[in-house]
């Protein structure tokens, strides 16, 4: 059977079109995908991320356990501060990627992939053996206690005082919530509602995601409605969310990340710190970079005019002498370039930008141009 989110009876009366995801039944749309999508672009979108994990990790050696199972360097972090990071296995393939806030001095919160909730925990546990620490953390699956919201756009700054009114009580310390920074989290009040806010997300545009208790989350989503209501805000289903992360480039585990795929070849480098000390996955990463990668996750356009690319088509080069390189493995029509677009993995001498590929689509060729991350970039 399918979990539900607390705002399930919300989409329901909204009239969105629920379908599965990652073992949970979900709004993919409200009205169409390119309608949501240009709103968060030009306005303001609210999605549900209700189904997404939330882990705690609480104690004096909670740093330390951290930074041996965590890619990205913990140690930077500040209370109030957020990163972006992976849990790898020993051979450097992805366990998940996430994002981990520092809450407090002894206590961090990640939030995980709805469909990787179960896994994370099991890893996490199980690596508790060979932390270095073993002692002085405790683990606590919180998943269950909080629901969450994403409220992305160019607009969402103008209305997120009227929602959250009055300054931070913990994290990083602001008067009001559009004073956060980008990464930072704060805990505030709403409406009697304690939350955590983070000016964090995963369109490409500015905005915040909000940790609600899970009795209370129907109850801030209403409220975020009504504050953005005369600022273009409407609700956005996993489609949008979909085709907005695709424009910039941000990975979905199960389709750029998976235990077969390395950090470094997905190109996220730059949230792996070999130089931090010794944690999951570095004695294989350290030689992955000494030897370079196999193969390498680009971004491309289709020159042409086709079907969107999908995932799964094979990527071929080009020429009499074609051979199968890759595939995709994130494809769609974008509605902010109105061209197809998507990610895919090439063997390294064919991941140059400005490199001529082809998509076998529906058996035929498509030309596609390797092009440099982000597919999509804010005007101005």
């Amino acid at each position: 059977m399918l979990k539900r989110t607390p705002l399930y009876a919300a989409h329901q009366r909204l009239g969105a079109r629920l379908i599965e995801f990652g073992g949970w039944e979900m709004p993919v749309q409200y009205t169409s995908i390119v309608e949501e999508h240009l709103a968060v672009r030009q306005a303001a979108g609210l999605f549900d991320i209700s189904h997404m994990g939330e882990l705690l990790v609480v104690g004096p050696g909670a740093a330390a356990y951290l930074n041996y199972v965590l890619t990205n360097d913990l140690g930077k972090l500040t209370v109030g501060q957020g990163q972006y990071t992976l849990v790898c296995l020993p051979s450097g393939g992805v366990v998940d990627d996430l994002y981990a806030y520092r809450l407090s001095e002894d206590e961090y919160l990640l939030i995980v992939n709805a469909g990787r909730i179960a896994a994370d925990w099991d890893w996490l546990q199980t690596q508790v053996e060979t932390a270095p620490t073993r002692d002085g953390f405790h683990l606590k699956n919180a998943s269950a206690e909080y629901g969450a919201l994403a409220v992305q756009g160019p607009r969402v700054a103008e209305f997120m005082d009227q929602a959250i009114t009055g300054g931070s009580i913990a994290g990083t310390i602001a008067p009001r919530a559009t004073e956060l920074r980008k990464n930072q989290l704060a805990a505030f009040v709403l409406g009697g509602v304690p939350l955590y806010l983070a000016r964090t997300g995963y369109t490409g545009e500015d905005g915040f995601e909000l940790v609600v208790p899970v009795r209370e989350v129907e109850r801030v989503w209403e409220r975020l409605l009504a504050a953005g209501a005369d600022y273009g805000l409407r609700p956005v289903g996993l489609g949008a969310r979909d085709t907005l992360r695709t424009e910039v480039c941000y990975p979905l585990y199960g389709h750029e990340l998976d235990e077969q795929t390395t950090p470094l070849e997905a190109g996220l480098g730059a949230f792996v710190a070999l130089d931090k000390g010794p944690f999951v996955g570095r004695a294989a990463l350290v030689r992955q970079r000494e030897q370079g990668v196999p193969k390498k996750c680009v971004a491309f356009k289709l020159t042409e005019k086709a079907p969107p690319p999908r995932p799964q088509y094979s990527i071929f080069s080009p020429g009499p002498n074609s051979v199968r390189l890759g595939q995709v493995v994130s494809g769609t029509q974008s509605p902010s370039l109105g061209v197809g677009i998507g990610l895919g993995y090439v063997p390294l001498e064919y991941a140059a930008p400005g490199t001529a590929l082809e998509l076998e689509i529906r058996g035929r060729r498509a030309p596609v141009v390797v092009q440099r991350k982000p597919l999509y970039r804010r005007p101005g």
